[in-house]
């Protein structure tokens, strides 16, 4: 039996998923301190709004690099909780731009301090972790240049011609 023990290829994907959940928690922990509804999964999607105005699902699954399926998810709930809303793209009225609404300005006004406090503290925690995003941005470049999969099936077919 192969020991996976002091791998770290293994690894990296559990230790990439526990610390997003770890700091997911902690930064909603801090949302409850306040007395903020607030799900962080937001984030992102608000954020591009904010910088870039209305914008429809597929350009928000493109700059935030994630699927269509989760931008939906997210547009959901925060149509659900009032922060957002479709409207008709004025060059394309068979898309969709999704914009904040009053609440959601509110929303973003209120919670601008605490995300720059949070952007300060990410960048104090990178620095203790010695440019642990640097790392990071060149393994997600890597992963550009070949997908996991890409690299595991070649793997696994060069040990297994069968396979």
């Amino acid at each position: 039996m192969t020991d996976l023990k002091g791998g770290h290829g293994a690894t990296i994907g559990a230790q990439l998923r526990r610390l997003s959940e770890r700091i997911d928690r902690d930064v909603g922990r801090v949302y409850a301190h306040l007395g903020i509804t607030f799900e962080q999964r937001w984030f992102g999607v608000l954020n591009q709004i904010v910088q870039n105005g209305p914008m429809t699902v597929g350009d928000l699954a493109a700059a935030l690099r994630i699927t269509h399926v989760s931008v939906s998810q997210s547009l959901r709930s925060l149509e659900a909780a009032g922060y957002v809303r479709a409207l008709p793209d004025p060059q394309d009225a068979r898309r969709r731009r999704q914009s904040l609404t009053p609440d959601g300005e509110a929303l973003v006004a209120r919670l601008t301090p605490l995300w720059l406090a949070m952007n300060r503290e990410a960048e104090a925690i990178n620095r203790e972790a010695d440019d642990v995003a640097a790392r990071l941005e060149r393994l997600d470049q890597a992963l550009d240049q070949r997908s996991f999969f890409d690299r595991l099936k070649a793997t696994v077919e060069a040990d297994d011609p069968q396979a």
